[in-house]
């Protein structure tokens, strides 16, 4: 995964509502972001696995963030 597609990923989390991030269950938290990732990058679909295996590999992070911006 590249440097541009990584700061997307992250900036779309960080835009993405803490209450719509901790109301999803994994999978579809996941699948909305590479969606939203997939619209501003055409990725193949290696990138689509190796960015659902980085996502999931951060999944605590991503909930911790998001429950955090909610508090904010």
């Amino acid at each position: 995964m590249n440097t541009t597609i990584m700061r997307q990923l992250w900036s779309i989390i960080d835009e993405s509502s803490g209450k719509t991030l901790t109301g999803l269950n994994d999978s579809d938290l996941i699948n909305q972001i590479v969606t939203k990732l997939n619209t501003k990058q055409n990725l193949s679909s290696e990138d689509c696995g190796v960015i659902n295996a980085y996502l999931r590999s951060r999944i605590l992070l991503i909930r911790e963030l998001a429950e955090y911006s909610m508090g904010h």
